[in-house]
């Protein structure tokens, strides 16, 4: 089936029924009065959404939906049958939006949850409603409500909690590939990844988590170069972006800090929340030179970003770093705090990372305040004062 992560429909609620015109005409009754009954209430349409989807790629053909009416009163008081309401399923993650007014209806995040998107109209009343002390015998009837009707547009967000980002071959696909039992297509060609992927990332017993893979960024992405940023929607629910930077690119006039810094500038221009999460560096196919020559230009690209979060020195291809990676990310959606040293986690240790190592051991060996305190020469105590009998 394919991806299909937008969608427009028409709902239309079901109309009020109309009410009934009737009188008594019972042996014995000489004054029955009226007794016509009320018309049912339209149906209304609801969102529901439900796992075990994964794309509006159902709603390509069906794209009308309507829900029933209500059906007209009778006499001897009798009420008219109000319509069904009709639900509509849609995957986990879809946010609904009114084309005409541009009002967000809803955010389905959770399974079973609904809203409702189109009220059903008010069934009219019969001409037992109408009577009065000046007007025995009404002749009104209410004909029933129309049900609301609306252009929605459907836009399915992945949820994930982590996301890849990065300039198309940065390596993000051979990542989510090494880490998950996810297969996107690898190539040597830009734009390999056309659609989103996602993966379910292992790290140990009852510890794991969805890992979402979008097509490359550009610089430009926001005016449409490349793919444009209509994927990026589908990072705006993960807590953590891991940001790939080719430390090697195939072309020799790249420069991969001012690809991190284009990158940046296109998530800001998207959404200003999206670049407000937290982002960390990764920077990839470390496999394709020496490991001290790979560190060196690791810290390189990380001191010329002025980077001061945590970064990790990975090789997609072979999976070095990459365990580890996984389990810091781990450690931070569980909440735990991460190392000092996180940031050299997956380096190899050389005469410069040793020193910056040595600097963040000694400094929290250094007892607190608190501790220096407790661990001070208590004060010699005072003798008690000796009260006189007199």
């Amino acid at each position: 089936m394919k991806f299909v992560d937008e969608a427009r429909i028409k709902v239309q609620a079901g109309k009020g029924g109309r009410g009934s015109i009737s009188f008594r005409r019972e042996k014995f009754v000489p004054f029955g009065g009226p007794d016509g009954g009320d018309g049912g209430d339209g149906g209304s349409v609801y969102l529901r959404a439900v796992e075990g989807i994964n794309t509006l790629a159902d709603f390509r053909i069906a794209k009308t939906f309507r829900a029933e009416n209500g059906e007209g009163g009778s006499g001897r008081d009798c009420f008219g049958r109000g319509g069904k309401d009709l639900h509509i399923i849609v995957p986990v993650g879809t946010s609904v939006r009114d084309i005409e007014t541009d009002e967000t209806l809803g955010d389905l995040t959770a399974p079973g949850q609904q809203i409702m998107v189109a009220k059903g109209g008010k069934g009219g009343w019969g001409n037992q409603r109408f009577k009065s002390s000046v007007n025995r015998a009404p002749r009104q009837f209410g004909s029933g409500l129309p049900g609301e009707e609306r252009t929605l547009e459907l836009e399915l967000k992945v949820i994930a909690d982590v996301g890849l980002l990065g300039l198309p071959n940065a390596g993000k696909s051979t990542l989510i590939s090494a880490l998950s039992a996810a297969k996107p297509k690898i190539a040597d060609y830009p734009f390999t990844t056309l659609l989103p992927n996602l993966g379910v990332v292992y790290v140990g017993e009852h510890r794991s988590f969805v890992m979402a893979d979008i097509p490359g960024l550009i610089e430009g992405a926001a005016e449409g170069a490349g793919l444009g940023i209509r994927f990026l929607r589908h990072l705006q629910r993960t807590r953590v972006l891991l940001h790939l930077i080719d430390m090697l690119p195939p072309d020799p006039a790249a420069d991969p800090v001012a690809d991190a810094r284009a990158i940046a500038g296109e998530l800001a221009k998207f959404d200003a929340a999206l670049a407000r999460k937290p982002r960390w560096l990764v920077i990839n196919k470390s496999d394709l030179m020496l490991p001290e020559e790979a560190e060196a230009r690791a810290l390189e690209i990380v001191r010329a970003l002025r980077y001061a979060g945590p970064w990790f020195l990975i090789s997609g291809a072979t999976g070095r770093g990459t365990r580890e990676l996984a389990a810091a990310v781990m450690r931070f959606l569980e909440g735990a705090d991460l190392p000092a040293d996180v940031r050299m986690a997956v380096a190899p240790r050389t005469r410069v990372a040793k020193k910056r190592l040595e600097k963040t051991k000694a400094r929290s060996k250094k007892p607190a305040v608190a501790e220096r305190t407790k661990n001070a020469r208590p004060a010699a105590k005072r003798a008690p004062r000796k009260r006189s009998l007199s």
